[in-house]
């Protein structure tokens, strides 16, 4: 079978979808991933065939927007709102707040300022244009991509969300859909229908709600800590993929004394344009401990350092699934491909979130389940980092939490092992006579 990959143009949003691309690929199937052209280079070094859709998707410019419309999104919706991002960030999870009101001005905002950047019209019509003459049977796509959606719904292939996180999307769909569902007829406004509907409608098609969860979710959380969602989930194992990258001869060498991990990750620095926690005190922490620290900071991040000291190596880049195996903590931003990459090889975890999607709630998680420690990244500290360091270093729960999460990772199916699955579902929710009708006769599964 044919099956087309779509997701936005950040690099760490193409590297969640790498495994399971490679692992249909090895399994015989046709891949190609479609993106915004920035991440055309990227996506070809992973080896798979890059589809340029949409225009460059400018973070700068895409982020100068956002902060304009968060001022505008809390004046309209939420006029207390205790800072601009309230209603463009989907983590709340307290029923009490999770209000019709609170929930459509949500739903609004992160429609108009971030779903339909990530989603353009242009984007959504070159992608349905090149789906229109490949013909995928399956299209995989990014939680944030709707594009995806809408390019299988034309062609008529099954499609499925491909999660890098937490389901926060689905978690609030659902409360909001029983909020709409309770209100008069003439009261049911949904901004996302609205959208996806009109653009639906340019292809003479209709909305339905699997163009906002998909047909079936394929999800790397692992069970014990997916947020409650009434959707169907296929469970795969995380299996990190963090870019072309060398091992390093230091890394070769058994360390001497416990190896900390300390990793802001990469979506803040190339995204956001900076780093919520300080690195200046993360630095401070670790200082004349008698630990070895492997700082994955670059030039940039060090200029706020004025000195560093002798038990941290920094390195600009090493492939988290080389360095994590050989550390006896990481401290981290939150991300979730660091924080999956620490459940597969059972590293205890300082998380130190910003504000970014689902790391606060990713965190507070990781803590609930003994696997490590949550620190607040606003009121952060070198005396409470040190504190905590030492007691995910010396406190045997956190070695046992840890081990327990690699358990469960381990069991989780692989990519290759969840296939079959694709296949079966594909073959379930492709719209009959909606595939290739005068291409070559192919062994498709």
């Amino acid at each position: 079978m044919r099956v087309l990959f779509a997701t936005f143009g950040a690099r760490n949003h193409v590297h969640a979808q790498v495994a399971l691309a490679w692992a249909l690929r090895v399994a015989g199937h046709e891949v190609c991933m479609a993106s915004h052209p920035d991440l055309g280079d990227v996506i070809a070094r992973t080896g798979l065939t890059a589809v340029p859709v949409g225009r460059e998707l400018n973070e700068d410019q895409v982020m100068e927007e956002l902060r304009e419309r968060e001022d505008a999104a809390r004046d309209t919706y939420d006029e207390e709102a205790p800072d601009a991002q309230l209603l463009l960030t989907m983590d709340e999870l307290r029923p009490e707040k999770l209000t019709y009101d609170h929930m459509h001005g949500v739903f609004t905002a992160m429609t108009s300022a971030v779903f339909q950047n990530y989603s353009s019209t242009e984007m959504i019509d070159d992608l349905v244009d090149f789906a229109r003459g490949w013909r995928p049977d399956l299209v995989v796509w990014d939680p944030l991509t709707f594009a995806g959606a809408v390019a299988a719904r034309v062609t008529g292939a099954a499609h499925a969300r491909l999660m890098f996180g937490l389901d926060l999307v689905g978690r609030m769909r659902e409360s909001y859909l029983a909020e709409v569902r309770g209100r008069p007829a003439a009261l049911r406004e949904d901004p996302m229908r609205e959208w996806l509907g009109w653009v639906m409608e340019r292809y003479g098609g209709a909305f339905t709600e699997d163009l906002v969860t998909g047909q079936w979710t394929i999800d790397p959380v692992p069970t014990s800590l997916r947020l409650p969602v009434g959707l169907p989930y296929v469970p795969v194992r995380c299996v990190a993929y963090n870019g072309r990258g060398s091992i390093p001869p230091w890394l070769r060498e058994v360390p001497e004394r416990p190896r900390v991990c300390l990793t802001l990750g990469v979506s803040h620095r190339e995204v956001m344009g900076g780093d919520q926690a300080s690195i200046g005190e993360l630095i401070d922490a670790v200082a004349g401990l008698d630990v070895e620290v492997v700082a994955t900071l670059n030039a940039r991040q060090l200029r706020a350092v004025t000195s560093l000291p002798g038990n941290v190596r920094t390195v600009d880049f090493v492939p988290m699934d080389a360095l994590l195996p050989s550390c006896s903590a990481v401290i981290s931003h939150g991300g979730s491909g660091t924080v999956h990459t620490a459940f597969l090889y059972g590293v205890p975890q300082i998380l130190v979130p910003g504000t970014m999607w689902d790391n606060g709630i990713r965190a507070d998680l990781v803590e609930r389940s003994g696997t490590g420690l949550r620190l607040d990244a606003e009121t952060l500290t070198a005396a409470a980092l040190r504190d905590a360091l030492a007691r995910v270093l010396t406190e045997p729960s956190f070695v046992a939490g840890a081990d327990r999460l690699r358990r469960e990772t381990l069991a989780t199916p692989s990519p290759r092992d969840i296939v079959p699955v694709l296949e079966s579902l594909t073959a379930e929710h492709r719209r009959p006579g909606a595939t290739r009708h005068n291409a070559p006769a192919r062994n498709d599964v």
